[in-house]
């Protein structure tokens, strides 16, 4: 008896668009509560919207691979009794024009989609600084920055695109306007082709090719992840600092109890979350590695939320987020860190568990590496990578004087925002870990 819409969920607070991936619904298909209608990514995670009410599809505004705002209007959902047409609504590129307008040099009649919202309409570019307009599609996010900014559609048309069929992202759109002030931009005369690139961005070396040779075209996250890695060493000057640690005691200790930990609690205790330990005890004591820069100000983060990279089945990594690690003891971060990592691997982490991260930990030994020189998961100022641990002869001291033993030995490497984090601050805090690593107590209860 009623007409419900679907709108586009808010998906976290710095996301403000979601790309389009499927629509498992159609028009005229029925759905249930909490129904799966479509399946939505963004630049952080994939997810499913669900039905909010039980009904029939009525109309879709929107179709696969289109970039939509957060709360906008994406479908209409026909509660019992209202009846549906089971006709598909057209793609927005092709949505027809109101009557009287002219498309394509020819007028026509046909009156636009009845209850389509106009906000829910995707438009071209319009003109933002004289120029009137543009055949490439602009979300209404990158238009607003652009019209912010005083970018004209003729040098919004120059910006490359790393979104879906080249579309400009935010991302894109933050890193065009930090170069920009390195060239100026003069728009291109009537009638003449914009470039294709970007007037700052360096030229791509020439790549050949043979008949050995296989093109694989980059998937959704790859891209991202490209693109947020190149952003990073644009962004911070990096460093690495290194520490070899002697984790003898934390090793022995986990080969002790691991079996009865697993029957008492029914779970796996890993190495991980023992390093998540000892980093928010560091943490505490150096707090200015737990930081952002916003510009000249430094963003002090009270709670310590601790990232840590997961490979996925597709080879790509995700980092999902514990919350406040510093107020969980070693059995809540063995849970949290097991329940991401297996919901991870299964690809159903919500966008809530990516996001609010202030220090992040890789574990390159998991792929028999001894160090690694990581990249700072941006906006935060420093990333930690914990190498494989190793049996090797060390100098031991004791009271009768050094004696050379077999131990297990492993690298720590820390790279760091130099604009913030000093060579003293980077290396004291990783030596801490260190610290704290070593003297595990070998005769420690749960």
């Amino acid at each position: 008896m009623a007409q419900v819409e679907l709108i586009m969920p808010k998906m976290g607070e710095s996301i403000m668009e979601a790309t389009i991936l499927k629509w498992v619904k159609n028009v005229g298909d029925a759905v249930d509560v909490d129904e799966t209608i479509l399946e939505i990514a963004t630049d952080k995670v994939d997810s499913e919207v669900p039905s909010p009410v039980k009904g029939v599809i009525k109309e879709i505004f929107f179709q696969v691979d289109d970039v939509v705002e957060i709360e906008k209007v994406i479908a209409i959902i026909a509660t019992e009794g209202e009846e549906v047409n089971s006709t598909p609504a057209p793609s927005m590129d092709k949505a027809p024009a109101e009557n009287g307008q002219q498309q394509n040099g020819k007028t026509k009649s046909t009156p636009a989609p009845i209850s389509v919202p106009a906000a829910a309409m995707a438009t071209p570019a319009v003109a933002t600084n004289g120029v009137t307009k543009s055949d490439r599609f602009y979300s209404p996010l990158v238009k607003n920055i652009a019209k912010q900014e005083n970018i004209s559609v003729a040098e919004l048309d120059t910006i490359p695109g790393s979104g879906a069929k080249g579309r400009v992202t935010k991302k894109d759109m933050l890193s065009y306007l930090s170069n920009r002030s390195l060239s100026t931009f003069t728009a291109p005369a009537a009638k003449v082709a914009a470039p294709t690139t970007s007037p700052s961005a360096p030229a791509q070396p020439q790549v050949s090719f043979d008949g050995g040779t296989e093109i694989v075209e980059m998937d959704r996250m790859r891209k991202l992840i490209a693109e947020h890695m190149v952003m990073s060493k644009h962004t911070s000057p990096h460093v690495t600092s290194f520490v070899e640690v002697d984790v003898t005691n934390l090793v022995n200790w986990r080969n002790k109890i691991k079996v009865g930990f697993q029957k008492t609690h029914g779970e796996k205790i890993t190495f991980t979350p023992i390093f998540i330990e000892a980093v928010t005890k560091a943490i505490g004591d150096f707090p200015m590695i737990n930081v952002s820069l916003d510009g000249t100000k430094i963003i002090v983060k009270k709670n310590i939320n601790i990232g840590m990279a997961a490979a996925l089945p597709s080879g790509n990594l995700i980092v999902p987020v514990i919350k406040n690690a510093n107020h969980l003891n070693l059995l809540g971060l063995t849970k949290s860190v097991n329940d991401l990592a297996t919901r991870a691997r299964a690809n159903k982490l919500k966008p809530e568990d990516i996001q609010g991260g202030t220090f992040t930990l890789t574990n390159v030994g998991t792929f028999g590496n001894v160090m690694g020189t990581p990249i700072i998961n941006q906006p935060q100022v420093a990333i930690m990578a914990v190498g494989a641990i190793r049996k090797k002869p060390a100098v031991v001291e004791t009271e009768y004087g050094d004696v050379i033993a077999i131990r297990h030995m492993m690298f720590l490497s820390l790279s760091y925002d130099h604009r913030i984090v000093d060579g003293f601050l980077g290396g004291s805090f990783l030596s801490r870990v260190g610290k704290y690593l070593e003297a595990f107590d070998v005769e420690r209860t749960i």
